[in-house]
């Protein structure tokens, strides 16, 4: 027996199935209101840079974590080699050497903002650096174990032809991937031509003076690289693959800038 007449039931199963495609747009809809009106505030309070884009992944949204001087010891360098200020890292890169998060991290989210502020300039960030990389260390000296994601100017290739009179074709500067000293990983193509680096797919990153966005995704010993909101390198079976991320100072100055990870399950 029918609990409505016709009509009525007609009715009642149309609100029904009305009522049911909001809720299954319902999520989409959220999704993009959230990040309309991220993009908004990020205007609004002048977070985002001028001609940065911004990736997918930007680091804002639950879970997210500034990281900031509280979060970092020093390791190998002087005094005045790192300098927290108004919300930027700032690196004179000299004496060659890094500083370290204060916790370790195994699955993770990353972003950052850098450039350099000489031509030529190179700098990094290691992921995944265990306590004997770091063990020892001296100035002038790099972690022996991590993966690097490296932060190269392009002036890089000219630099490194005039000091050494060769052609400079095992590195590009748009974002490597690379383990380094006793470390491994098996790096997604293209790679260099000894096969120990991801190259990048595109070229991407942006010359001196300008800001550079990265997003880096590391997850059970597989890393990627996303420059200025295209993924371009990375590598799997990484060993070791949990540890401290570490600035690199290489020499020239260097400026960071809304640094901050998500740990992931």
């Amino acid at each position: 027996m029918l609990r409505h007449p016709p009509s009525r039931f007609k009715a009642h199963v149309m609100r029904l199935r009305a009522l049911t495609t909001i809720r299954s747009i319902f999520p989409a809809l959220m999704a993009l209101l959230l990040v309309l009106a991220s993009s908004t505030n990020r205007a609004a309070n002048g977070q985002e840079a001028k001609g940065v884009a911004a990736a997918l992944i930007d680091g804002n949204g639950p879970d997210w974590i500034a990281l900031t001087e509280e979060d970092f010891v020093p390791v190998n360098g002087d005094p005045d080699t790192w300098k927290f200020i108004a919300g930027e890292i700032h690196t004179t890169g000299k004496p060659i050497g890094v500083m370290r998060t204060k916790k370790m991290y195994t699955n993770f989210d990353l972003v950052v903002q850098w450039r350099h502020l000489e031509k030529g300039g190179n700098s990094g960030i290691f992921a995944w650096v265990t306590d004997k990389g770091l063990e020892g260390l001296q100035k002038n000296q790099l972690p022996s174990v991590g993966i690097e994601i490296q932060m190269l100017d392009h002036g890089y290739h000219e630099k490194y032809s005039k000091s050494t009179g060769k052609v400079g074709d095992w590195f590009t500067t748009h974002g490597d991937i690379f383990p380094v000293g006793s470390s491994k990983m098996k790096p997604f193509p293209p790679t260099s031509p000894n096969g120990s680096r991801s190259f990048p797919s595109k070229e991407l990153s942006r010359e001196a003076g300008q800001w550079n966005h990265y997003y880096v995704r590391g997850i059970e010993g597989e890393i990627r690289l996303w420059v200025n909101g295209e993924e371009v390198s990375g590598g799997t079976a990484c060993d070791p693959k949990s540890g401290y991320f570490c600035l690199e100072a290489e020499g020239a100055p260097v400026e960071f800038r809304g640094l901050k990870v998500r740990e992931l399950p």
